[in-house]
């Protein structure tokens, strides 16, 4: 059964970052390594959609080993990925818990659709599907190329 796109990517002004990698990380605690996202190129509120990026490069961290001769871009930071951008949104919609730690509790109905090798610039789109006080539900989609390569469900809460 084809995957429904959670939005219509062409029709989105994906050509400038709004938020840039340093004001993520200002808001999201992971750090070094584990800063997998560069920016943010479309966020609505309103609507419940935000879109992020990360620039896949030959050198990254995790290219030497996953895997020798042929590098490949993991399945789990792909996920952590999503989790991160829907962690962002999440925040932006609940600043009073800014100084809050939100820990991933979820991941559900992930998809591994195609290989992801540098170089590329992989989208990611996180879609609201519940949002409570301290919890939240993303549905989560990244392409590359135009071409969906992952989808999941992920979650997490105020710890």
């Amino acid at each position: 059964m084809p995957v429904i796109p959670l939005t219509d990517l062409d029709a989105l002004d994906l050509s400038k970052v709004v938020v840039t990698r340093d004001k993520l990380y200002s808001v999201l605690k992971q750090q070094g390594r584990f800063a997998l996202l560069d920016g943010v190129l479309h966020h609505d509120i309103e609507n419940e959609l935000i879109v992020g990026f990360k620039d896949i490069k030959h050198g990254d961290w995790w290219g030497e080993d996953h895997i020798p001769g042929r590098p490949l871009f993991p399945g789990a930071l792909m996920v952590e990925t999503c989790a991160q951008l829907s962690t962002f949104d999440f925040f932006q919609r609940r600043p009073e818990l800014a100084e809050a730690f939100v820990g991933f509790t979820g991941i559900n109905a992930t998809k591994f659709r195609a290989t992801v090798e540098p170089a590329c610039r992989m989208l990611f789109v996180s879609h609201v599907t519940r949002l409570r006080e301290s919890l939240f539900h993303y549905k989560c989609q990244g392409y590359v190329d135009g071409k969906m390569v992952v989808e999941s469900e992920v979650s997490g809460m105020v710890l």
